[in-house]
């Protein structure tokens, strides 16, 4: 099993919050600064984990265009991130795996609208569900140039527009920036 992605929000970490959103559902306690790696760090207001996962919906003509454009994390220049924990409603998990992605592609195009910002957007995702005491889902960790905060401002407002986001119960957004 892979080892697991820490997020400790609180007053120390690498990363400035600049807005901190409860988009869906409850927020999380705000904090100043926050901190990705493999350990929480002492007196964080909260801490978030999950593991990195296989592809779960993806098929293998998907797979090779994120193959083709590789996600890459700590760019120099991508000194803006953001975080956004998300659950999902237990009519989501009710839905067998293959209904699931009906609604995550077929009818939401989230892998096909996630790979048009491929080259300017980097992205993690983290899953959470089976970690015992989670409150989120998933944990999806985005990285990118000040300049492409539109286009990940974009991606963001296309995803959100889908059936797929009708089956989000909770969701934070946390907008971050490098502190040199």
């Amino acid at each position: 099993m892979p080892d697991p992605i820490v997020f400790s929000g609180g007053n120390d970490g690498a990363w400035r919050v600049t807005r901190q959103t409860a988009i869906k559902g409850n927020g999380v306690a705000g904090v100043d600064r926050l901190t990705k790696g493999g350990q929480p760090i002492a007196g964080a207001t909260w801490v978030l984990s999950g593991v990195p996962s296989n592809l779960r919906y993806t098929n293998a003509a998907e797979k090779r265009v994120l193959d083709a454009t590789p996600s890459v994390l700590g760019r120099p220049a991508a000194t803006r991130a953001a975080l956004i924990p998300i659950a999902k409603s237990a009519a989501w998990w009710a839905l067998a795996q293959d209904e699931r992605r009906v609604v995550l592609e077929d009818k939401s195009r989230h892998i096909a609208i996630g790979s048009d910002y491929l080259s300017a957007v980097s992205r993690q995702l983290v899953h959470c569900r089976d970690q015992p005491g989670a409150v989120f889902d998933f944990l999806t960790w985005f990285e990118f140039p000040p300049a492409d905060e539109g286009r990940f401002d974009e991606l963001l407002a296309k995803l959100r527009a889908t059936p797929e986001w009708g089956f989000v119960e909770r969701e934070v957004e946390l907008r971050l920036e490098k502190v040199s």
